[in-house]
């Protein structure tokens, strides 16, 4: 199966339905007054993480999603039915972003784990929310409030207990394949592994953990380089990392320098990433040319503070021992880490909402106030008493009074949230 890491899609949370301007009508009730219901409220958009989701494969062909609109209001004060959510099913451990912020939306970090990532709009209110001691009969309504709508990025990152790190062809593959039932491809040329693989191992019959044999690292991974990125935000979240090291050298290379190189990576790319426990690894001690290694090896990890293994992946050798160290290891680790991120946000307005007044290019004015764009959005200006009722709104934010201060003259046109207003003392 194709393995896809990242994805972009549009969300719009559905619109809110709209109030009912209406009076009530019945035989010997000459005056019921008005008696327009609310509209329902707009469907949100949720993102939830699913077991049966595995890549993001899905958002490279559907990259749009709508929630449905709350039904509109309706006489004898019925509201209107609130819009169904959208509910996007992505993997466990995806992260989402606001594409023009970059701030992250969502961490899903646990399985069936939800967050609002749109919020549905409210629906607008009916005539008969508006009645009161002066006002005994309006006839106005509120229109339904728009849903939000963004674009988001997606990220995977693996959520893995163990992550393999080590230069290409060390042997990363083939533990895997030894100690668990994943069946990566096992070739004899770099980067054989292109996309990561989960392999489950398990300890007895009630413990296990999941161990990632993820694309090889190489000295210049933290700039992009090789298969860099692509590999280090998988590794971000694994509590333990097995450092794995040819101690054959079959590829000519210093296995202590390739230690020493990987660590640098990780350090540059992550502070906290370089902080995770390590067991340092030496492979494939089936071939002659180890022992010539394993000394260096070993003080070296004496020297690092590391547990160190020597194993052989290819014919089973020590892989018991490492296994069951691993186990416990985790066991000591299991309250210790942190997440790195919060585990779910849902977006809320900010409570400073202030007015921003901007020209454009024909020197009209463009007034900029959430709250202030969402009453534009919701008021029937066909109708008198809903334009009196947005001229009081206007007055009370002290709109004439900002938009002299820029200069405004008679007969300027000031846009709002999408409408045109022609400004006059």
């Amino acid at each position: 199966m194709q393995f896809i890491d990242r994805g972009k899609i549009s969300v719009k949370a559905g619109d809110g339905g709209n109030g009912k301007s209406s009076m009530r009508r019945e035989k010997f009730v000459p005056k019921g007054g008005p008696d327009g219901g609310d509209g329902g409220k707009g469907g949100d958009v949720v993102m939830e993480a699913d077991a049966n989701v595995n890549t993001l494969l899905n958002f490279r062909f559907n990259r749009r999603f709508t929630a449905d609109d709350g039904g509109a209001g309706d006489v004898k004060k019925q509201f209107g039915r609130g819009g169904a959510d959208c509910v996007i099913k992505v993997p466990l451990g995806t992260v989402v972003r606001d594409a023009a912020t970059g701030e992250v939306v969502a961490d899903l970090t646990a399985l069936g784990q939800r967050a609002v990532v749109a919020k549905g709009g409210r629906g607008g209110r009916g005539n008969a929310k508006f009645k009161s001691a002066s006002r005994r009969a309006p006839t106005f309504a509120e229109f339904g409030e728009p849903g939000e709508s963004r674009e988001l990025e997606l990220e995977l990152k693996l959520l893995a207990d163990v992550g393999l790190v080590g230069y290409p062809s060390v042997g990363k593959s083939s533990l895997i394949a030894a100690v668990s039932s994943a069946r990566p491809e096992i070739a004899d040329y770099h980067f054989t592994t292109t996309v990561p693989v989960l392999g489950v191992v398990s300890l007895d019959y009630e413990r296990s953990f999941v161990m990632a044999d993820i694309p090889g690292l190489i000295e210049g991974a933290a700039d992009g380089v090789g298969l860099g990125h692509d590999f280090l935000r998988h590794i971000e979240r694994t509590k333990l990392i097995l450092h794995i090291v040819d101690a054959a050298a079959v590829d000519g290379r210093d296995p202590v320098e390739d230690f020493a190189k990987i660590n640098a990576e990780l350090t540059r790319y992550s502070e906290k990433l370089s902080a995770r426990p390590q067991i340092l690894v030496a492979n494939k001690i089936d071939l002659p040319a180890a022992k010539d290694n394993l000394p260096a090896l070993e003080a070296l990890a004496r020297r690092e503070g590391l547990k160190f293994f020597a194993i052989s992946a290819a014919a089973h050798e020590n892989l018991d021992a490492l296994i069951n160290f691993i186990g416990s290891k985790l066991d000591e680790l299991a309250a210790q880490i942190e997440p790195t991120v919060e585990a779910v946000k849902v977006i809320d307005v900010a409570d400073d909402d202030p007015v921003i007044i901007e020209r454009n290019d024909a020197a009209e004015f463009i007034v900029r106030n959430r709250n202030l764009e969402k009453i534009v959005a919701m008021t029937n200006f066909d109708n008198d008493e809903g334009v009196r009722r947005f001229q009081f709104i206007w007055r009370m934010k002290g709109l004439d009074a900002l938009l002299k201060a820029r200069g405004i003259t008679e007969g300027t046109t000031v846009h709002i949230g999408g409408i045109e207003f022609e400004w006059h003392e």
